[in-house]
């Protein structure tokens, strides 16, 4: 199997002032009062995670791609920003053109601060709002509040900082209808370039996982969370913004690029604690705390560049491509798994999804990306491309995969 050339990278800031109740990301707590500028824990990691990028092998491929993702990257300094790019910079390149986004919460950067990231070559931003709703905030165990989030737009905007995207989350605790269809009304009056629309997903170890259960009160039910999907595609979709992927809305031309790395199952390398690297067909997280990260570090140091051993072969390739294809609006490319395959897989695939193409769940299109209106037995082949519908296939995907699954790991 080809081994594909990572031009991608995340980077894990993992401070935070405190963690979210609905959090179980790998992250190191500051405290809310904490002076960032001063704390000595920033600049041991940063040093570190400099370390890290230092040892790991470049492909003479610059990165087309650099995301700063956490925690809460925006209490990270502009200086120690400038330390991990530069380092970057010196060890693999980065394209003159190149996405560069960092994750930011309302209340924790400055005018000045937003400034200095602009001016290092950050040119995506990622702000963390999740609600409109201070009582929902506070439920969540957020720092910001509404005007919060009011000022960082003003800072952004007066910045001259086009390309932010906002992150809402549906389903909280106490959440109604209403209560969304708002949040999403004042994300539109904003008007971003991109918005993620996640949906509440209850960790056992975090909060919320040990004190409420899946669809029970206080949780919206079942079916007032297909609603606020489906209010969420609507409202959106009417607005200019282009349904791309399952949580995942943009104007015209700004879908996140690094993501897409993620969702079309491309390589690239995770660095920092926690971080999920995809490389060399192989996937590698490295340790999650602060102290076994930097042990893992120095041993990086002693003995070379270490991956696990945790090898994907074309089988575990394909079911992830499927898998994360599917997430796409554009789907998965058939063209491609038939040539690695053969075209007996693609027919599992045609005949499992059939039923689900009669119930409007699931889209086909020919080889010239038209829309397949009508399938009998003899006409599967010009199958060229398959996809979810929206919102009811997006809604659906977890059946739908696992019902594909099912067929395709007893055929393979």
């Amino acid at each position: 199997m080809d081994i594909l050339i990572p031009v991608s990278a995340y980077i894990h800031l993992p401070f935070c002032r405190r963690r979210c109740y609905y959090c179980d990301f790998p992250i190191s707590v500051l405290g809310d009062k904490t002076n960032t500028n001063t704390s000595g824990s920033i600049a041991e990691y940063v040093d570190f995670l400099c370390k890290e990028i230092k040892i790991t092998p470049s492909y003479n491929l610059p990165l087309k791609t650099v995301f700063f993702g956490g925690g809460t990257p925006s209490l990270v300094p502009p200086c120690y920003l400038e330390q991990i790019l530069t380092t970057l910079d010196k060890n693999f390149g980065i394209n003159s053109d190149a996405e560069i986004s960092l994750e930011m919460d309302p209340g924790t950067f400055s005018l000045e601060q937003l400034s200095a990231y602009k001016k290092l070559g950050v040119n995506r931003f990622s702000l963390g709002v999740q609600s409109f709703n201070d009582k929902l905030l506070e439920k969540c165990g957020r720092f910001h509040r509404y005007q919060d989030i009011e000022q960082s737009i003003n800072f952004l905007h007066q910045t001259n900082l086009k390309n932010f995207s906002l992150d809402l989350i549906s389903g909280l605790p106490y959440q109604t209808l209403e209560d969304w269809q708002f949040s999403l009304t004042e994300a539109i009056k904003i008007n971003p370039k991109h918005i993620s629309c996640y949906d509440l997903v209850l960790e056992p170890v975090t909060a919320f996982g040990k004190q409420y259960k899946p669809g029970k009160f206080p949780l919206p039910n079942d079916n007032n969370t297909a609603k606020m999907y489906k209010i969420a595609q609507k409202m959106l979709t009417e607005t200019g913004y282009e349904h791309y992927e399952i949580s995942n809305y943009a104007q015209s031309g700004y879908q996140c690029q690094h993501n897409l790395v993620y969702w079309e199952n491309k390589p690239y390398y995770g660095l920092g604690m926690g971080a999920a690297s995809y490389t060399n067909n192989q996937r590698f997280t490295r340790p999650r705390t602060r102290k076994d990260y930097y042990q893992w570090v120095k041993f990086l140091q002693e003995t070379g560049y270490f991956l696990s051993s945790d090898y994907l072969d074309k089988i575990d390739v394909f079911l992830e491509t499927l898998m994360l294809g599917l997430r796409l609006k554009k789907g998965v490319d058939l063209s491609k798994i038939s040539a690695l395959f053969g075209k007996n897989i693609v027919k599992i695939i045609y005949q499992t999804l059939l039923p689900y193409y009669e119930t409007g769940l699931v889209k086909f299109q020919d080889i010239d990306n038209n829309l397949i209106d009508q399938i009998t037995d003899d006409n599967f082949k010009p199958i060229n491309r398959i996809m979810l519908s929206d919102p009811e296939g997006f809604l659906l995907s977890n059946t739908i995969l696992a019902d594909l699954f099912d067929q395709l790991e007893s055929a393979i």
